[in-house]
């Protein structure tokens, strides 16, 4: 058994095959020099200081020696050839499987600007460049965020707590305006406001400026050049599909894969981020980047290979935290035609319910675990429901899912 990707998914994908019963030697390949960790808290508990490097492992490091799971890390993985089921490495050594995992995940994306290789332009993906983060964070300190989506308003908030001064720069004219749907954009907005982070919407980044080689502004089409210590560029992921491409599997904006992480070459797996897969409940193809899509497809490929029944699918789920707020999403919001807004934005205790006809498809709870707790089960259930009933808060969820 070969893994291709040491992150939360391929991490997963190991230990779960050792627990439902696989006795075939496991090697798991990772580009980074660190056994598998949480992502999520990069944008949160590490900048903040709250969290480290041991404390983010989702195992011990001497798990995988007690496993029998060898541990390649540090490792590009070059080639697949599928013909010869092996896998190449840049160095050189190869490695042959009876059945292979792709969990390459996603890496974040560039913008192809004039002054985007300066020092202090970063992204966010992985423990290192939390690290360069959070070096460039503290008070009196200037963060410009391009991209208004989620991991940008988490590193905003944290910025703000460690005393940076912070602008987030967005070219829709909302943030989370790709992600996201009213009243949520607009309450997030104000709450970010209210705690001292400013916001260029609608605007374009045509370059960043620099001195000595590092960043000192953001220049904006039409508008004043955004003054800055340090660029965040959080403008969304692109697929490390290569190796599948170029292997000659079908990748669509990554990975093709049915509804048990299968690619259309029987001895091959895809999990995760790199995935483009059925979402069952919305009967389409779309591609999730979430925690808990990389432990669904993770349990699917790691049952199938271990010779168990697949899992039944669950419905898409994801979270956020930001400043006192947490936020929880459940379901897609394809195709609907009406939403129903429970309890009260100005409190910051809320939810936002997105119907297609009388059911739900999706829904996005702040600081309300129990309006996401029960959405989730009503996007599941299908079922159809009261809006009325939805929408007074008088009318318990356990009532309304009932």
């Amino acid at each position: 058994m070969v893994i291709v990707g040491a992150g939360h998914a391929g991490g997963t994908a190991a230990a779960l095959l050792r627990s439902y019963g696989y006795a075939e030697p496991i090697t798991l390949i990772g580009e980074e020099p660190i056994a598998p960790y949480q992502r999520p808290p990069l944008s949160k508990a590490w900048l903040k200081g709250e969290a480290d490097a041991e404390s983010l492992m989702l195992k011990p490091e001497s798990f995988y020696a007690g496993a029998g799971i060898e541990l390649v890390l540090g490792a590009r993985v070059t080639s697949l050839k599928r013909s010869e089921r092996t896998v190449c490495l840049a160095d050189g050594r190869s490695f042959a499987y009876d059945s292979l995992i792709l969990a390459m995940g996603a890496r974040a994306r560039a913008l192809p600007i004039r002054g985007a290789d300066l020092a202090g332009v970063l992204s966010l993906r992985s423990a290192s460049d939390a690290e360069a983060l959070k070096g460039a964070l503290g008070p009196g300190r200037r963060l410009a965020v391009v991209g208004g989506g989620y991991i940008g308003l988490e590193v905003a908030a944290s910025a703000r707590f460690l005393g940076a001064e912070v602008v987030v720069i967005e070219r829709e004219a909302a943030i989370l305006a790709r992600v996201a749907k009213e009243p949520l954009c607009s309450f997030l907005t104000r709450y970010h406001e209210a705690r001292g982070v400013a916001f260029e919407v609608g605007a374009m980044v045509e370059a960043f400026e620099g001195e000595a080689g590092h960043v000192t502004g953001v220049r904006l089409a039409g508008r004043r050049a955004v003054a800055c210590d340090a660029v965040l560029i959080g403008v969304g992921l692109a697929r490390n599909d290569d190796l599948a491409r170029e292997a000659g599997l079908e990748c669509v904006a990554g990975v093709v894969v049915d509804g048990e992480a299968r690619t259309a070459d029987p001895q091959v797996f895809a999990i995760g981020d790199v995935t483009h897969r059925p979402i069952p409940h919305y009967a389409r193809m779309f591609w999730l980047e979430s925690v808990a899509n990389a432990l669904e497809q993770a349990r699917q490929a790691a049952s199938i290979i271990a010779g168990r029944p697949a899992p039944p699918h669950e419905v898409t789920w994801n979270w956020s935290d930001q400043y006192d707020l947490k936020l929880q999403f459940a379901g897609l919001a394809f195709d609907i035609d009406d939403m129903v807004v429970r309890g009260d934005p100005a409190g910051a205790k809320f939810a936002v319910f997105h119907l297609k006809g009388d059911t739900v498809q999706a829904v996005e709870a702040v600081n309300a675990p129990a309006e996401f707790m029960a959405g989730r089960q009503l996007i599941g259930q299908r079922r159809p429901i009261s809006r009325a009933r939805l929408a007074d808060t008088a009318v318990s969820m356990k009532e309304v899912a009932a």
